[in-house]
């Protein structure tokens, strides 16, 4: 019998008509079928487009919309459709923006919008409408809001919302509803500021009740003490200079107005002063220092002498 068999010569001719590489250079070698050619990619890679590009051209298409809720809502539904995840970081940028540029009504919208969705309900986002609402005299729609927030948020609610409001009653006149909410805040056990008793304090000055006016300035007096930043990011206690209220509390303080309103503004007046005691701390900061390295190297010197002195015996 014949052996059937494939001579070598056909294999040979087989392999040359196929045309496999004899290098390895450009083949990915796999375990299971042996080396195979690489293919080039079949797709291409674009530039992302970053937060900031995104936020900046929704801006700019809400402002380009009128003031009806519908619209304005239907253009933002129409921007998250094609996300897969919804987009906040991209929309508090945009709010930003918005509240640099103080457009508030579209402040409003973009936050009721964006709270309605169940999305940025934080304290930013409900101070940052308690804002847009104030500064478009909405004065209803931000009682309500505040009035949930202490609702809710009773004992945890930060500080700067009862100062917002008790500055919101203040610049409108409202000084009773002033008088409830810093009841509210002691009552909680808020610390006020320095600038919200010097408020409630001109505010029963002028009212003419002047023992509650000596009593709130007894309870809180000034603080003493006060941390600034100096170069190097150190923090040093400085004392206050020029306390508004001392002894039987002054009239003519100098941090009171002509008018005898409280001064806001009460780090302008004092600069001077505390640069001056910034640079007398910067110096006394420096002299420590080229002490102690006077000291290190008169150390140094000493431990090398009697190194010598060992070697020595």
């Amino acid at each position: 019998m014949h052996a059937l068999g494939v001579s070598p010569l056909l294999i040979a001719k087989t392999f040359q008509a196929m045309g496999i590489p004899s290098s390895t250079r450009s083949t990915v070698v796999c375990a299971a079928k042996g080396p195979r050619p690489r293919y080039p990619r079949v797709w291409k890679t674009h530039k992302r487009v970053g937060t900031i590009n995104k936020a900046a051209k929704l801006v700019e298409t809400i402002r380009q919309l009128s003031n009806v809720k519908e619209e304005v809502y239907g253009a933002l539904d129409s921007y998250v459709a094609w996300e897969l995840e919804f987009p906040l970081i991209t929309m508090k940028k945009a709010l930003k923006t918005l509240e640099d540029q103080q457009e508030w009504k579209r402040v409003i919208q973009v936050t009721k919008w964006m709270l309605s969705k169940g999305q940025g309900r934080t304290m930013g986002s409900y101070f940052t409408l308690l804002i847009a609402l104030a500064e478009d005299d909405r004065i209803d729609e931000a009682e309500e809001l505040w009035t949930k927030l202490l609702m809710q948020y009773m004992e945890s609610l930060p500080r700067k919302f009862f100062d917002k409001m008790i500055s919101i009653y203040y610049k409108r006149g409202m000084y009773d509803k002033m008088f409830e909410v810093f009841a509210d805040m002691e009552e909680l056990g808020v610390h006020p500021n320095l600038t919200v008793v010097q408020v409630i304090g001109s505010v029963f000055k002028e009212v003419g009740m002047l023992d509650k006016y000596e009593k709130i300035h007894q309870k809180y007096p000034p603080p003493r003490w006060k941390y600034r930043y100096v170069k190097g990011g150190r923090r040093i206690k400085v004392k206050v200079s020029g306390q508004p209220y001392q002894g039987n509390y002054r009239e003519g303080n100098e941090h009171a107005n002509a008018n005898g309103e409280p001064n806001l503004d009460l780090d302008d007046n004092d600069t001077s002063e505390e640069t001056s005691e910034l640079e007398e701390v910067d110096e006394q900061f420096n002299q420590d220092a080229n002490a102690r390295t006077m000291e290190s190297k008169q150390i140094s010197d000493d431990s090398f002498e009697t190194k010598e002195s060992v070697l020595d015996v």
